[in-house]
């Protein structure tokens, strides 16, 4: 319903939306076979966390239309309207499933929608954390955001090339993303490319 919501505020993110979640779920998939994350990615974690990936940009229903659609760059004013969506996302979390019974999801989800701008080297938004600081939910969502925000077509710019889409991925690890997260996405390229190819765009 949420994610419906967010669809048909901007259009450019249904398809949007159904592939960050397919990427994200071929990143839970590759961590429970990493030592390091066995024990972290429980069968409730990955639950969480795919009911939580739709709802990542819940926040721009409180974007102006005329910044969500504009056809050319925004302006740093408008970035910076822009950029409230991400903590506005978390606030409308916290407002909605509050009363939920299940208090893991309402912090995977509020941390997903709050911090899926945040870099590695801490110099995100909306509170400039860094490393390890930042939820892993939230990490993981990052990177399907980009990679999907890249190699999708937008109002204001064409799709990238699928190789160009995967190498700003490896330019950022280590900057923008998780290092060992850029690797484990970068070994499922096969699984990310069918997802690609099956164009659930928009």
């Amino acid at each position: 319903g949420f994610s419906t919501l967010v669809e048909n505020k901007d259009d450019s993110t249904g398809g949007h939306i159904l592939r960050t979640k397919q990427y994200v779920e071929i990143i839970l998939n590759q961590l429970q076979n990493e030592k390091k994350y066995r024990n972290i990615i429980s069968r409730d974690f990955v639950k969480n966390m795919l009911n939580a990936a739709p709802m990542h940009d819940i926040g721009k229903i409180s974007t102006p239309d005329v910044i969500l659609q504009k056809p050319g760059k925004l302006t740093p004013e408008e970035y910076e309207i822009m950029k409230q969506h991400a903590p506005r996302g978390g606030e409308i979390i916290m407002e909605t499933f509050s009363r939920l019974d299940n208090p893991e999801f309402l912090k995977t989800a509020y941390y997903v929608a709050r911090y899926h701008h945040e870099k590695w080297n801490g110099k995100g938004y909306p509170e400039g954390l860094d490393g390890e600081i930042i939820p892993l939910c939230a990490r993981i969502m990052s990177i399907a955001d980009v990679f999907d925000a890249v190699s999708a077509k937008r109002c204001y710019r064409d799709a990238m090339p699928i190789d160009q889409c995967f190498q700003i991925i490896e330019k950022g690890r280590g900057t923008d993303f998780d290092p060992d997260l850029v690797d484990v996405f970068l070994g499922a390229k096969e699984e990310i490319i069918k997802v690609y190819s099956t164009k659930i765009f928009d």
